[in-house]
């Protein structure tokens, strides 16, 4: 008996034959990819030099506190501003220059101060007035200034205080002036809308919020950030619970699996779809109890970009848009499961196979944890790195001046100021810190640093996920080759693959991620680009940028896939990523039809396990932070934002749940390209037997999936 070939084209290869001897992963094999094992230990080499030079050069305190004209911190502990944590700008309406939107720096002397202004004076009533408007003004002025002898002009043009306060309040460590609007939205400050500048004129209240509006581009996103880290102090505890629960979840979902699989894809197919109908059942109450509401049929395109997301969730259109992306949801997966309803049992003896290699292979299920921990490793180095190459720049300071003067913008040294050339012919002008820059050698290349920093991210990240592919498929290859089970698994199935992953194939495993982070950081630089040119007329451009990111995506989705089966040659066979590559191609190949209805029909039963375990966990944490449960209404926080937790619990369930149905899919990918083998070296006669089960090879025969043979 003699297995009829599948696909006699030459071009994908010819079929396994028999091999009495094969039984399993190769143990007798040499290194692979020498030359890139070398190359990824160098570049390893060269990613821990910048480390350590970011880290020797960084300054993280620039991101955590403002910095006044002088370049020196404001709050800052052990420091002499340590008690003026606060940023005070002398002319808040020179923010208004678009200077801030090219250099993010207000032309004006900025200084650290202890508290905001809360009143409004001038320079001039505070020399004529009270001797407590005197010190109450002076805190606002530069060391050293008398206002009791000193002129307001000379004052003023020596740049020693503002000529006016306003009623301001401190936001994100800077004092804006505290705006607001009256009745028929008139802006005022301090329900004030007309100021004296103190210098002969006066300003409307309307011209000082674009000011305000200007020198807050650079930090506007930190009321939202500051927000939701108040959120995370607020509910970190609660959101632990919920990740704690959605592993228990997960855990048991998998126990269960093991031992009632059948039973359980049925359950979980049903529970995803009551699940997502009653998502659409409680946004239509929703949408229905906003009828009539004032302000309820306000559109998004007229709301905008607003920071409290709350008010999101008080118009219709947005409880309109969830129920309809949900019953498109419900509508897909309700028709995929009508038309597969045929391979679903086959995907489910596919289930149990996997169930049955996971019970025996029980410490797969942790190895997700060695994982976690790799990539968390990853993510802190490439995110502590990028803060200590970002704040490794120099002060730089520029010249500021409010008349004509051929030195303006141009770099400056504040120690030699007063004596230089453009002091003397631009009396009016200051040397005012601008911005972090440098103009070393290591400042000029301080860009390919960041570049390097995240293309090593990319290259880590994909070694530490294809090490754990290449050590779970060698564990689950080991189970399936045996033919007497358990009795034939070789002890400590894990530790040997990892083993054997390290010893011989660090070189491949690099050699694959190496190729998916370059696609990736292509990606990356598209997205960049297409950011920059967004505000671009050119519809050519953006219509090829979109053809480009479209076509990276669709390649790094192909490559993923071929290094996924790749991983599982090399830890079967021991070969090069190469001829890895071009073997599990092949096999896929000759055998398209088996991936098409069999392997991709039960990586979707298993996305619906993870959905599943997503939306349980994500419902009730909705309603436990929305307030919506009545018996536990006081525990719940009280949130600036209640979707920050839930989002984090929901994103947080998938990636846990994510890790241990990953156990399941690499399991099954492996079962399956190990499966498509079997039936390429052996015919099911008693010299040459089936390594499956019986109850798959069943019904493969049912579904006229199993080969046929010839005499």
């Amino acid at each position: 008996m003699e297995l009829e070939e599948k696909n006699p084209d030459p071009k994908y290869g010819e079929s396994r034959k028999f091999d009495p001897n094969f039984k399993g992963p190769i143990h007798n094999r040499g290194c692979t990819d020498i030359l890139c094992c070398i190359l990824f230990i160098v570049a390893l080499l060269g990613y821990f030099a910048v480390g350590i030079i970011a880290w020797s050069q960084g300054d993280p305190r620039k991101v955590i506190y403002p910095t006044d004209s002088r370049g020196e911190f404001c709050g800052q502990v052990g420091t002499p501003l340590e008690k003026k944590p606060l940023l005070f700008y002398f002319n808040i309406l020179k923010c208004a220059s678009p200077l801030v939107l090219l250099e993010f720096q207000c032309p004006t002397t900025q200084l650290c101060v202890e508290k905001c202004p809360d009143r409004h004076l001038t320079l001039v009533k505070a020399k004529l007035g009270s001797k407590e408007d005197r010190e109450y003004y002076k805190q606002f002025c530069k060391d050293g200034v008398d206002l009791a002898s000193a002129s307001p002009p000379e004052i003023l043009r020596d740049g020693l205080c503002p000529a006016m306060l306003m009623p301001s309040k401190a936001f994100t460590r800077r004092c804006l002036p505290a705006l607001g609007t009256m009745k028929g939205g008139v802006v005022v400050v301090g329900n004030e809308t007309m100021f004296d500048t103190g210098e002969g004129s006066n300003v409307n209240a309307t011209d000082v919020l674009e000011a305000s509006k200007k020198s807050n581009v650079v930090v506007e996103a930190r009321q939202v950030a500051m927000r939701i880290f108040e959120d995370y102090t607020q509910s970190w505890h609660w959101i632990l619970l919920g990740l704690v629960i959605a592993m228990v979840v997960s855990l048991i979902f998998i126990v269960l699996l093991r031992f009632l699989a059948g039973i359980m894809v049925w359950v979980m197919i049903v529970l995803v779809i009551l699940v997502i109908g009653y998502g659409i059942f409680h946004c239509y109450m929703e949408f229905a109890s906003l009828k009539g509401e004032p302000g309820a049929d306000v559109t998004i395109r007229d709301l905008g970009l607003q920071t409290d997301f709350s008010v999101y969730l008080q118009i219709r259109q947005t409880w309109l848009a969830f129920m309809i992306i949900l019953a498109i949801v419900e509508f897909i997966i309700i028709l995929l499961l009508i038309f597969l309803r045929k391979r679903i049992l086959i995907a489910i003896a596919l289930i149990k196979e996997a169930s049955r290699a996971v019970g025996h292979v029980m410490s797969s299920l942790f190895y997700p944890l060695l994982t976690f921990a790799l990539l968390s490793v990853v993510i802190a180095y490439w995110a502590i790195t990028a803060v200590f190459l970002s704040t490794s720049n120099e002060q730089v300071y520029k010249v500021f001046n409010t008349t004509e003067c051929q030195y303006s913008r141009e770099t400056c040294d504040p120690k030699t100021f007063n004596t230089s050339n453009a002091s003397m012919q631009c009396p009016d002008a200051e040397c005012l810190f601008a911005f972090y820059g440098g103009e070393t050698l290591y400042h000029k290349y301080l860009i390919l640093f960041q570049f390097y920093n995240v293309f090593l991210f990319f290259w880590c990240a994909n070694f530490v996920t294809a090490l754990g592919q290449v050590t779970l498929s060698g564990a689950f290859a080991s189970y399936y080759w045996a033919f007497k089970k358990p009795d034939d698994i070789p002890a400590y199935p894990i530790f040997s693959s990892l083993g054997r992953a390290l010893r011989y194939h660090t070189g491949s495993l690099a050699f694959g991620s190496l190729i998916l982070s370059v696609v990736q950081v292509i990606r990356v630089i598209l997205e960049y680009l297409d950011h920059k040119l967004k505000g671009a007329q050119n519809k050519c451009t953006k219509f090829l940028l979109s053809c480009m990111k479209c076509c990276f995506w669709c390649l790094e989705k192909c490559i993923k896939f071929l290094n996924r089966n790749a991983y599982i040659m090399i830890a079967i066979y021991g070969k090069s990523f190469c001829t890895s590559a071009r073997d599990a191609f092949f096999l896929l190949m000759r055998n398209i039809i088996r991936v098409a209805v069999l392997d991709k029909v039960t990586d979707f039963l298993l996305f619906l396990g993870k959905l599943l375990i997503v939306g349980i966990v994500g419902i009730f944490s909705f309603f436990f932070f929305s307030g919506r449960i009545k018996a536990v209404e006081d525990a719940a926080p009280s949130l600036n934002y209640y979707w920050v937790p839930i989002l984090t619990v929901v994103v947080g369930s998938y990636l846990i749940a994510h890790g241990f149905f990953s156990v399941y899919a690499m399991c099954v990918d492996t079962l399956f390209l190990c499966f498509l083998e079997d039936l390429e070296r052996n015919d099911g006669s008693a010299e040459r037997p089936y390594f499956m089960s019986q109850n798959l090879l069943s019904l493969l025969k049912k579904s006229n999936e199993e080969p046929k043979s010839v005499d």
